[in-house]
């Protein structure tokens, strides 16, 4: 195992440096009007694919494997290539696995929601009952490299919703490969079926069903950008948790931020791959030049160097705020998925950061912690959707329903509001759902404006 010692190496200005201040009002637009949704001819080429699958089936998807590649002939993964693959584990592997998984759960576990019953009105009570979704499937990520923690935090908001069945889908190598660790993986959460399968074909066979493939209810799980047009494509014949573009992070820091720290947590999501962003605002100028240096002296240590460089040549920045207000004012507009704190208050400032996937608080909160070992779900909302959506958890797992009971007295309470609306929007047969209840005729009463029946 390397080392994490710095080695020296002068800074070259990988991240691009600006002040806040000096960007007009369209660049500072244009610097957090990031989108998760794929650029338009993804979008196309994924919906080609999921056309050919929901009408093809198994035979479109073999041609689909054969041509992008990432599955098999037969997709369906043995139990007992599965079990083999637990049984190689090495121990401290496996021992690594049940710690993430029983972090996970322990999280998720309180936010299985709980049914409540509410009365409006006298004799008029609404319960609002959740229940978990029958089928669920979890796209995992694979091929040339390998997410089992990806697979952990799909599956186990699942398994405490209650769902009824879940089914894992991830892209093998070249030759036909699942990384064992994966599987691994699977065998101890006991997934109830694994395919080998990737990119859009993949989530439309779990969207539409094949000959040999059910239809989910819903698709969960972060992926490329044809996995993401994929979902977008599917949503409305399957349900999906949200569109997922490339991972990525803002630190804010301070004058008394180390510099290497910020260097790293930099890193650590700009690793993913080279169109992931990576951004630090920092109120000290100085330390800009810092965080150059230590990423130059990291860079040699790390295997993905290249990426590395890819990624931030062209999407790191660095940004000089005035003050530490204006630096989180900044943060809430971007909505990043990942955002570090590094100031000296940096509990109260992280409290004020409200527009964020995952936020890590101090020196001692490394991405990489949440990513894997604190329980924390990792699939998040990114491309500035956090400004809407949260973390993948157990609610993502089940729906509500409203059950609505009225005794006499309670819908006599509420029949002129119903009517005095109905004949508002024209709509007679919503009127009289509630008067002949009453045994009265229709007194033919006519609406209050100019809609009628044709209208509405």
């Amino acid at each position: 195992m390397t080392t994490l010692v710095e080695t020296t190496a002068n800074t070259s200005g990988l991240l691009r440096v600006d002040h806040l201040a000096d960007l007009d009002p369209g660049a500072l637009r244009h610097l957090v009007s990031r989108s998760a949704v794929p650029d338009p001819e993804v979008r196309r080429g994924a919906a080609s694919i999921c056309r050919t699958i929901e009408t093809g089936g198994d035979r479109a998807l073999v041609e689909a494997n054969a041509a992008f590649g990432g599955g098999r002939p037969d997709p369906r993964v043995g139990r007992d290539e599965i079990t083999a693959a637990v049984e190689a584990l090495e121990p401290a592997v496996r021992t690594a696995l049940e710690a993430a998984i029983q972090s996970v759960r322990r999280y998720h576990l309180p936010q299985l929601p709980t049914d409540s019953r509410h009365e409006t009105r006298p004799g008029v009570r609404i319960d609002r009952r959740w229940s978990p979704l029958h089928k669920v499937g979890a796209y995992v990520p694979g091929g040339k490299a390998s997410y089992p923690s990806s697979l952990i935090m799909t599956v186990v908001p699942a398994q405490v919703a209650g769902v009824g069945e879940i089914v894992v889908a991830s892209p093998c190598d070249e030759a036909g490969r699942i990384d064992p660790t994966l599987l691994a993986a699977a065998a101890i959460l006991q997934v109830d079926r694994f395919y080998a399968m990737g990119g859009a074909q993949a989530v439309a066979a779990l969207a539409y069903g094949t000959e040999t493939i059910d239809k989910v209810d819903k698709i969960v799980g972060p992926g490329n950008a044809w996995v993401t047009a994929a979902k977008l494509e599917v949503y409305g014949s399957c349900a999906i948790d949200l569109p997922a573009g490339p991972s990525e992070v803002l630190v804010i820091a301070d004058n008394s931020a180390d510099a290497r720290l910020v260097a790293i947590d930099l890193l650590c999501q700009a690793e993913h791959g080279p169109d992931s962003p990576a951004v630090l605002v920092t109120t000290d100028p100085g330390l800009a030049e810092e965080v150059e240096a230590a990423i130059e002296r990291l860079m040699p240590l790390l295997p993905r160097r290249a990426i590395l460089r890819a990624a931030l040549g062209a999407h790191g920045r660095i940004l000089v705020a005035g003050t530490i207000d204006e630096a989180i004012e900044f943060a809430n507009a971007y909505a990043a998925e990942h955002v570090s704190v590094l100031t000296e208050d940096a509990a109260e400032h992280a409290d004020r950061v409200l527009n964020a996937g995952s936020i890590y608080v101090g020196r001692w909160s490394p991405e990489s912690a949440g990513d894997y070992a604190t329980g924390a779900n990792h699939v998040l909302p990114t491309g500035g959707l956090a400004r809407a959506h949260g973390p993948l958890g157990v609610e993502d797992f089940g729906s509500w329903r409203q059950v609505q009971t009225l005794s006499r007295a309670g819908l006599s309470t509420i029949r002129p509001v119903i009517e005095e609306l109905a004949s508002a929007e024209g709509l007679d047969a919503h009127r009289l759902a509630a008067s002949v209840r009453f045994g009265e005729p229709d007194s033919n009463r006519s609406t209050h404006n100019c809609r009628n029946s044709e209208e509405a």
